[in-house]
């Protein structure tokens, strides 16, 4: 969000955005006007509502009133962090949108509208209530896939994205600020938008009206078809909103529906070409992307990929641009076996890559465990991605990057960017010690913890029970 001074994800609170446009015919394909679309789809586009359980201090309650700029947070929040407090609970609840896929009740929506969801409700345009399931979810595609309890439900059908043109004719169906089967109309004015830091952004921009609740509902031709999902806007923008494109949610189908988002790796730092760059290295356009390095023992570097090459292609498909081709990586799982078109020195080759787990997967893998879990933390290394992240100074220790709400570690105050330093007196010097240290503490309790945040050291105890 550099580039931005208020992007807002519709997150819980806040629905994806609509627009209308117009769309060249395709073969075999029937215009639909706006009412027989509405007619149909509308159908299909459920009302999610998710309650979850906070844990605060008790400064917590002013944050409901100022929000982000809480003048308690800013100013004595760090202060009252440092100290044992009694944690107050309450229950936050909020709305967002979502559309049916399946007969059998499978639903796409956005995975910051469940992220935090305790309990999912989710109402059909008909007022039938179900209890929703996450099946699967991604956090870095903002895509997730719940399940209802239900038979022969209305669908609707999931188009093609890469066929999208700016001036398609679009409609957006939510349901914004709680107001049920919302339609809005616009058009397509923009693709391939990145609108954070997020590796796979590469939003479609539309000038459909966006408000609170939408996030989640389908952006739709004019075949009624969902070539979107309605995702953010831009905070004080008028026309102004994204949807991620459905080819990628069509892409991650196979893994939402079990559970597992596995993406494959290759292994190589990228930029963009540039009309410099094209210059530069005799190309005939600006497609693809130059690798600026290789990392050792990856997937690239075993294909035999070096520095200065231009991918241009993998398995087939034209890659246009960073984003382009780690979107196209990560629709693989690891283990498969791509084929990559790339252009050295002028001229083109063949190269295969067996995709590997990316690093972040490897690490989760690693350092996933059952006393994490009865903790209701997760911890990793002191990465320089996390030490930025974080602004640590730290370089020995493990740091917390998750809290469970209402979990043993959330009512001791624990927090994530808390780093630690020793458990029951024995320094923490990586995940190593970590692991070999906690699997002995577990076995008393409490467990005593130093931590760093902040400027502060200080101790903290978990009792288990």
């Amino acid at each position: 969000m550099k580039k931005f001074l208020a992007i807002i994800f519709i997150s819980l609170f806040m629905i994806g955005s609509t627009s209308n446009a117009s769309v060249l015919p395709w073969k075999n394909k029937t215009r639909l006007t706006f009412q027989q679309i509405s007619k149909q789809d509308l159908k299909a586009v459920v009302n999610i509502s998710i309650s979850h359980t906070v844990v605060n201090r008790q400064y917590g309650k002013f944050h409901q009133f100022f929000g982000q700029n809480d003048p308690f947070e800013r100013f004595f929040g760090q202060f009252l962090r440092n100290f044992p407090n009694m944690p107050r609970k309450y229950i936050e609840r909020s709305l967002g949108s979502g559309f049916i896929i399946t007969k059998n009740g499978y639903i796409l929506t956005n995975n910051h509208v469940i992220a935090k969801a305790d309990k999912i409700k989710v109402t059909l345009p008909d007022g039938r209530v179900f209890k929703g399931k996450v099946i699967g979810a991604d956090k870095k595609t903002d895509i997730a896939l719940v399940k209802i309890d239900a038979n022969n439900l209305p669908t609707i059908k999931l188009g093609d994205s890469s066929k999208v043109q700016i001036g398609d004719s679009v409609l957006a169906i939510g349901n914004p600020f709680g107001l049920n089967g919302t339609v809005t109309s616009g058009i397509i004015s923009a693709e391939g938008r990145v609108i954070g830091d997020g590796p796979y952004d590469n939003f479609l921009q539309t000038d459909a009206a966006i408000n609170p609740g939408n996030s989640g509902g389908p952006l739709v031709n004019i075949y009624g078809e969902a070539i979107g999902i309605n995702t953010a806007i831009i905070a004080s923008g008028q026309g102004i909103g994204f949807a991620i494109p459905i080819n990628i949610a069509k892409n991650l189908l196979p893994q939402l529906r079990s559970g597992h988002i596995n993406r494959g790796y290759l292994g190589v730092y990228m930029q963009s070409v540039t009309l410099d760059i094209k210059k530069a290295f005799h190309l005939k356009n600006t497609n693809g992307v130059l690798v600026s390095d290789v990392l050792k023992g990856t997937p690239a570097q075993k294909a035999g990929i070096k520095r200065g090459d231009v991918i241009i292609k993998v398995n087939g498909s034209t890659i246009k641009g960073p984003t382009g081709l780690a979107i196209k990586i990560g629709s693989y799982k690891p283990g498969t076996v791509v084929n990559i078109t790339l252009i050295r020195n002028g001229t083109t080759i063949e190269k295969s890559a067996k995709l590997s787990k990316t690093v972040s997967q490897i690490v989760k893998n690693k350092e996933r465990s059952a006393l994490n879990k009865k903790l209701g933390i997760s911890v990793s290394p002191i990465t320089p991605g996390l030490k930025a992240r974080y602004r640590l100074k730290d370089s020995t220790g493990v740091v917390i990057e998750a809290v469970n709400p209402g979990s043993l570690a959330s009512e001791a105050g624990l927090a994530p960017g808390d780093v630690i330093l020793e458990i029951d007196r024995n320094q923490i010097k990586d995940m190593n010690d970590y692991r070999r240290v906690l699997k002995s503490a577990m076995k008393k309790t409490p467990i005593l913890l130093l931590i760093h945040r902040g400027r502060a050291t200080i101790y903290i105890t978990i009792d288990l029970g």
